[in-house]
């Protein structure tokens, strides 16, 4: 393995999978029984509030109660050790990266256990619920959602994302279907910039062969032994 300097990991609902989340979108258009639509769009929100705020409250419920299984540990591992530029991006509202012993963490897609209030525009962490309606503890208004970047909003900071990726000399993707975009268009990027691209996935994404390499199996396999190949190199 050539010598490598600076890794961007991209990160998708299959590496939470085995620690009991579901992916984000079944085959049949539904995230945990609901219409995507519904409950993860502006639209849906303004349409039913309260639905969304009770789907959120489950999210962020069964994120709680979720456990890092052995691939969130095995980044961790490789954050704590390795010393050269990471960064890894998520596409999971989970905190699992970070109880696994991440820290060089980037949530595209925002916090489960974050809420944005839009009257002052402060984010907040947040465990309980929101469905009651409860005030923002920085102004005081009932204004808060959840800090989901829903389809149709910007994900957070892509500038930032795609310029590490065109300075990568590895990008890495883990779990992730390669069907929603931008995430899908990273692995573009990284092959624009030079960088080797590999997958580690259940089964080929969509995007799967503009990698240089894919490896099929159970993340809490494969990124242990990725992660080892690349702190012995």
């Amino acid at each position: 393995m050539a010598v490598i300097r600076n890794i961007v990991i991209l990160t998708g609902a299959g590496i939470s999978a085995e620690s009991g989340l579901k992916t984000f979108r079944a085959e049949d258009g539904l995230w945990e029984d609901h219409p995507v639509e519904e409950v993860a769009t502006p639209e849906g929100f303004a349409r039913d509030p309260a639905l969304v705020q009770r789907f959120y409250d489950e999210r962020r419920a069964n994120i709680v109660a979720a456990e890092p299984n052995a691939a969130h540990q095995a980044i961790g591992r490789l954050d704590a050790q390795f010393g050269g530029e990471l960064l890894i991006v998520t596409q999971n509202i989970d905190d699992l990266h970070e109880r696994g012993g991440a820290r060089r963490v980037h949530h595209m897609h925002g916090e489960g256990l974050s809420v944005w209030c839009r009257a002052c525009d402060v984010r907040h962490r947040w465990t309980g619920t929101l469905g009651d309606g409860p005030a923002c503890p920085a102004c005081g208004e009932a204004a808060m959602r959840p800090d989901i970047v829903w389809f149709g909003e910007m994900p957070y900071d892509l500038d930032r994302i795609f310029a590490a990726v065109a300075q990568a000399d590895l990008f890495v993707s883990i779990g992730t279907s390669g069907a929603v975009y931008p995430a899908a268009g990273l692995v573009a990027e990284a092959n624009r910039g030079g960088a080797r691209t590999l997958e580690l996935n259940l089964e080929r994404s969509a995007g799967s062969h503009l990698f240089d390499e894919t490896r099929l199996g159970p993340a809490s396999e494969l990124v242990p032994q990725w992660v080892e190949e690349v702190l012995r190199a």
